[in-house]
């Protein structure tokens, strides 16, 4: 009989960098705040630098930034419980696949479920994951669909 594997190596040629969960509030408001986010059928991806990166120089290399952290949030409008922990446990799934080798670090995410992601085929899923965390390390964080604009509701100050 061999020996289990360990969840800890990583696999050949990846670079896995431990994803840090966030919890408090405050994180989440933050991250929502920045207002860069990506948005697909099945979530909602909102990015912000982590705070702890303020002083760091632009060009600082991966080794020196704190590790990439994420949130989850499913609303209610999403459906009852079982379904939005359902969601919940379908993005946490992806996520674990995808944000330890592709998620840049000193940066804060946010995945927000919609009412696709519990019926989304899985490999559409990572497959849209993959390109919300490439859109927004290169800079094109207001996509997806209806990502931009004017929000409703909000005044212009008037010059």
């Amino acid at each position: 009989m061999s020996a289990p594997q360990s969840q800890d190596v990583p696999a050949a040629g990846l670079d896995r960098r431990p994803v840090v969960r966030l919890k408090r509030r405050g994180d989440f408001l933050r991250v929502a705040g920045a207002r860069t986010k990506w948005v697909t059928p099945g979530f909602i991806l909102q990015a912000a630098p982590n705070p702890a990166t303020r002083g760091a120089p632009a060009n600082a290399d991966a080794a020196t930034l704190p590790a990439p952290r994420l949130g989850f949030t499913v609303s209610r409008k999403v459906g009852k419980a079982v379904i939005r922990n359902r969601a919940r446990r379908r993005l946490r799934a992806a996520a674990d696949e995808v944000f330890p080798t592709v998620a840049r670090p000193g940066w804060d995410y946010v995945l927000i479920g919609r009412r696709d992601t519990k019926d989304l085929d899985f490999a559409r899923l990572l497959a849209d994951m993959h390109t919300a965390l490439d859109r927004l390390a290169s800079g094109g964080g207001r996509g997806g669909r209806g990502g931009g604009g004017r929000r409703h509701g909000t005044r212009r100050p008037s010059s």
